[in-house]
Parts: structure tokens; C-alpha cells; sequence
């Protein structure tokens, strides 16, 4: 796991607050991520997905 690694003389409850935080922060990266390439990319396949018919 990213980060976690660093944490190995840690409390079991610091070590699973932090793999909550990591995988917290990469669910909001790829919202974001996902976001954008739909916000970018939507219309011309909506488009495209409309004119196939």
C-alpha cells in the first residue's frame, strides 16, 4: 500500500486510520479524474452515440 509502508512502528489504529485516509483521498482523485475526462469528452460521444441511431 502507498505510504503505508512508513508507518511500520505505528499503532494498528494509526496504520488503518491512515489506509482509511490514503484510500479516501483516491476515491476523491478519481472522482475528480472521472469528472473531467467526462466533462471533456462527454458531448462529442453523446454526439456521436445520437447520430449512430
Amino acid at each position: 500500500m502507498i505510504g503505508t509502508e512508513l508507518l511500520a512502528g505505528a499503532s494498528p489504529s494509526v496504520q488503518a486510520l491512515a489506509v482509511i485516509g490514503i484510500v479516501l483521498l483516491e476515491a476523491i482523485a478519481l472522482y475528480v479524474g472521472y469528472g473531467a475526462v467526462e466533462e471533456a469528452i462527454g458531448p462529442t460521444v453523446l454526439d456521436r452515440l445520437a447520430k449512430a441511431r
